[in-house]
């Protein structure tokens, strides 16, 4: 079945609207969905201002930055060959996180607005490009982790530095809860500042996409076929660094959910790498949505950070990924 033909994108698009709806109800004030709907559309009043100022920012944040980290992390691992490739695995995030905090650390956030995506979006960028450049296309399991393990750790020290270093307290406690990635207190500043940036990278991404299937035959292969490999690599490297460094400016921190995306509709499109791309997208937004809904219902003093429950539930898939992966290949006949 053709994914045109498949249910799978109108599925995962109507999970995305009743997510997004839940989302819009779903918080300390109880607001009906008739009633939000309304918000929306028609002054309310003080429903009007919760659902249009606090909660449809952060719903459209989680389901930006959820799309184009699921996007990424196909788009990785159908350029690597490898289950295990995503921007938190390559230390994508921490390495942008590291850049944000320089700008914030030096004072330029307060004069020039642009200079915190831009600094994040580097970082990201010189993490995957590292990690690529080091691991290689053919990196078996260990050397991608251990390459990813060693640029985030290298991107942790320089914001543990920083953070250390820092004069003010307050901004201190800033950075710390920045960094473990919300949604909370998010407005529509923070969306319009992401926009471009995720359209940005969504474009550079699924132009790759002709370019994966071909290249899932191999690089010979893929040239004969009038492939241009090392652009196809600069396409996803690029489009994957500017959405992740995008997404850590305006939410912080949050793993994981490129990883886990590309897996849950995989065996949905046949394993063809460019059918993979869009409904991974649309499974890391609904993921993504989900988890936002779900911090805001655990009982807790303050809300939890949403980069920490994607982490609770990433790190457990991915140990399950590699243990699977190793299984296969002790059961592959030498």
């Amino acid at each position: 079945m053709s994914l045109a033909r498949s249910p799978l994108i109108p599925g995962l698009i109507a999970l995305i609207g009743a997510l997004s709806l839940a989302s819009l109800v779903v918080g300390p004030a109880p607001i009906t969905v008739p009633m939000a709907l309304k918000a929306l559309v028609s002054d309310q009043g003080a429903a009007s201002i919760v659902v249009r100022e606090i909660r449809l920012p952060r719903t459209l944040l989680a389901l930006m930055i959820g799309w184009v980290f699921g996007l990424s992390g196909a788009g990785l691992q159908g350029l690597l060959r490898n289950p295990l490739a995503d921007t938190a695995v390559f230390g994508a995030p921490q390495a942008a996180a590291f850049g944000a905090v320089l700008v914030i650390y030096s004072g330029l956030i307060g004069t020039l607005s642009w200079a915190l995506p831009f600094a994040a979006i580097a970082g990201a960028l010189l993490s995957v490009t590292l990690v690529v450049a080091v691991a290689g296309r053919s990196a078996t399991i260990v050397v991608l982790v251990l390459a990813g393990l060693a640029v985030g750790s290298l991107a942790g020290a320089g914001t543990s530095l920083a953070i250390s270093l820092s004069p003010n307290p307050f901004a201190v406690t800033e950075i710390v809860f920045w960094l473990l990635g919300s949604f909370e207190d998010r407005s529509m500043i923070h969306v319009f500042l992401a926009v471009p940036f995720i359209l940005l990278a969504t474009i550079l991404l699924l132009a790759a996409a002709p370019g994966l299937r071909a290249l899932a035959l191999g690089e010979d292969t893929a040239r004969s076929l009038g492939i241009h490999v090392p652009r196809l690599k600069v396409l996803i490297v690029a489009g994957a660094a500017i959405g992740t460094g995008a997404s850590v400016a305006v939410a912080g921190s949050i793993g994981f959910v490129g990883l886990v995306a590309p897996h849950l509709v995989r065996s949905f499109v046949g394993y063809d790498p460019a059918r993979t791309l869009v409904p991974a997208g649309l499974a890391g937004a609904a993921l993504l949505i989900g988890a936002d809904i779900a911090v805001r219902l655990i009982p807790s003093q303050g809300e939890v950070k949403v980069g920490v429950l994607t982490a609770l539930l990433g790190v457990p898939f991915f140990l399950w990924v590699i243990a699977r992966r190793k299984a296969e290949l002790v059961e592959t006949p030498a």
